[in-house]
């Protein structure tokens, strides 16, 4: 199975994204109209559409009478966020891997919830990312990781519960060991890549991972 994309409605940082032939493409409320401009054609149409342009209401219009089953149109008073409940339907048809664009930026506190929408996921059996032009958040749980060595750029961690225990890093400039991060600190903020592979990792807890980045040619 291939992953679940979806694009939501915040900063579109990026000018295309890869999308395989087994990928789910979901176009998130206002996400749609960043569909166009990438030329992505989505799968599903999902939200309150209380974001969603004049020309993009003329489209959902017309797919809800030709192809209805592309379109799942949300009460705007409910308790999951679009994101979310995008995500848990896709969790439904046993999506495991996730990739959220434009996911960040615009209204803070919707950028703080696809944040917490990644800890769902790990919670749910599933790995997502939220990804921007040069910019990629994680959720990393009583687990390990490895970066590539050719990142060039900064890693920020920080505790997303009250503490994380064990943390560990290595070939990074600032490395640490058997480390504990609380969330009233940013001790973990900006830490520098050294052309090394780097490993993170968290024996008990839950870190957020700000990887701000470019590649080596």
């Amino acid at each position: 199975m291939g992953r679940c994309i979806l694009i939501a409605a915040g900063d579109l940082t990026v000018g295309e994204i890869t999308v395989k032939e087994d990928d789910f493409v979901i176009a998130v409320d206002g996400g749609l109209a960043y569909c166009g401009i990438l030329e992505v054609e989505p799968d599903l149409i999902l939200g309150d559409f209380d974001s969603v342009g004049e020309k993009e209401k003329q489209a959902i219009e017309i797919l809800k009478q030709t192809i209805p089953e592309r379109v799942i149109q949300l009460p705007r008073e409910k308790d999951d966020t679009d994101m979310m409940y995008a995500i848990k339907y896709a969790l439904k048809l046993g999506y495991t891997e996730f990739r959220i664009y434009a996911g960040m930026g615009g209204r803070f506190d919707h950028s703080f919830a696809n944040v917490q929408a990644l800890l769902y996921l790990k919670n749910h059996g599933a790995t997502g990312f939220l990804v921007g032009g040069g910019e990629m958040i994680m959720v990393l749980q009583n687990e390990s990781v490895t970066l590539q060595k050719d990142l060039e750029g900064y890693l920020s961690l920080f505790s997303l519960g009250k503490e994380a225990k064990g943390v560990n890093i290595s070939g990074m400039k600032y490395n640490l060991e058997n480390a504990t991060i609380t969330n009233d600190f940013p001790i973990g903020i900006s830490n520098e890549f050294i052309g090394e592979t780097a490993t993170v990792s968290v024996e008990e807890g839950e870190l957020v991972a700000i990887i701000q980045y470019s590649c080596e040619s």
